[in-house]
């Protein structure tokens, strides 16, 4: 009976390691076809001429509404004295008007 055991724990033994190469082996083939290729294994596809140059000029386009973006003031100009003091009395009469 111990005979049979240990040629039993040479089976199991001898089968692991033979499972654990063969989901190795399959691990690294997977892996091949990586390369320049897509996961799917096809090849990418090229962008045309057009494609870029379309791109390029979205692009440029973005950039420059940005640029424009930032350049605009979100602040309004200040007043000139003659409108600060006028602004100023029109308030002031505004403020009469409502206390009465």
């Amino acid at each position: 009976m111990n005979r049979t055991m240990s040629f039993m724990k040479a089976a199991f033994s001898g089968l692991a390691l033979f499972l654990a190469i063969a989901l190795s082996a399959g691990g690294a083939h997977a892996q091949q076809g990586k390369g320049r290729h897509g996961a799917d294994g096809r090849g990418q596809q090229q962008m045309t001429q057009q494609d870029r140059q379309r791109m390029r000029d979205d692009m440029r386009d973005a950039y420059r509404d940005r640029d424009r973006a930032r350049d605009r003031p979100d602040r309004q100009r200040s007043m000139s004295r003659e409108d600060r003091d006028k602004l100023r009395r029109d308030v002031e009469d505004a403020n009469r008007q409502i206390r009465r």
